[in-house]
């Protein structure tokens, strides 16, 4: 087990972790909240710049082993687009707080633990969001954003998924009799996979940017306890479980919002087929994969991001936004 990670200091509980290039967007600030099961758990909320006329507040729904400041310039750019905006620190992520001893590693019990902390951030922060809502979610985040749509645990009026967890690559189902083995023999705390060397640039799997890359980087090197490891056999127990109830006859009979999805055209972790699979069982749904794009297609170099800026603004002309 390695050294469990301290909590910032009360001194900078309220502050962010900022690195040059990455400039928090305007008039944000942290918010605390209480997740379904009491944990302290961290949002960020910036307001309009329009603040006579906001169009509306979008819900950033992070993924996994990411938190609030990597989404400082996609908070930006949403700004610009003339709305508030939300981030969440997903409990066991960022500055939230942690669920095992050692932070370093990525757990969850299950994916109702992520889809609680959503909607108990969204009522604390009610009366300072203005409508409607709009959800972008990326990867894990996808999971639970589509979860809780899908089960009425949110209520919003469009909806954008970047890379979106709905399926594992093939590799991880085999694994299912392991993962309930580790979970039933009391080891689902236990790391799926032992931590490894250091990502490079060179080796990464998730963008082309080597600035965007590096941000994540540099906030960890400032700020250590927000950086997260390899998952548990926890994590992966409970990702199969939240997939799977996506690919049941009525599971998604609830979502009659519109929906744009962008798949990541060499996308190395979650499976593209599954995206496929969810939109053509959505009423008002656009796909487009993005050539040349890695997983992170919002972290991704210019171009790439603006062909998700573009499906996003035509989701917002959809759903009359």
């Amino acid at each position: 087990m390695t050294d469990k990670i301290a909590p910032p200091p009360d001194s900078h509980r309220d502050d962010f972790v900022v690195v040059p290039g990455n400039p928090a967007p305007d008039g944000a600030e942290i918010v605390w909240f209480k997740g379904s099961e009491g944990r302290d758990l961290r949002a960020c909320i910036a307001p309009a710049l329009t603040y006579s006329n906001p169009r509306g507040t979008v819900i950033v729904c992070p993924g996994r082993t990411e938190f609030i400041e990597k989404y400082f310039e996609v908070g930006r750019e949403l700004q610009a687009m003339g709305f508030a905006v939300v981030i969440i620190d997903w409990p066991g992520q960022g500055r939230s707080d942690r669920l095992l001893d050692d932070t370093k590693k990525g757990h969850i019990d299950r994916f109702e633990t992520f889809m609680g902390a959503l909607a108990n951030g969204l009522e604390k922060l009610d009366d300072r969001l203005p409508r409607p809502y709009v959800s972008l979610a990326h990867s894990m985040g996808g999971a639970i954003a589509l979860a809780a749509i899908a089960q009425g645990l949110v209520k919003v009026d469009a909806a954008a998924f970047c890379a979106p967890m709905w399926g594992l690559k093939s590799k991880f189902f085999g694994m299912s009799y392991l993962v309930w083995a580790m979970r039933v023999t009391g080891r689902s705390d236990n790391y799926a996979q032992q931590p490894g060397p250091p990502e490079t640039f060179e080796n990464n799997i998730v963008t082309h940017d080597r600035r965007r890359w590096q941000i994540q980087r540099d906030l960890c090197d400032a700020a250590p306890e927000l950086e997260l490891g390899p998952v548990t056999w926890g994590w992966l127990g409970a990702s199969l479980n939240i997939v799977a109830t996506f690919g049941k006859v009525k599971a998604l009979n609830r979502v009659s919002i519109p929906v744009f999805v962008a798949s990541a055209g060499e996308e190395k972790l979650v499976d593209n087929a599954s995206h496929a699979a969810v939109c053509a069982r959505l009423p008002d749904c656009e796909h487009v994969t993005v050539d040349g794009a890695l997983h992170e297609i919002l972290m991704e170099t210019d171009a790439r991001r603006a062909a998700f800026w573009d499906g996003f603004e035509r989701l917002l002309k959809r759903a009359g936004i």
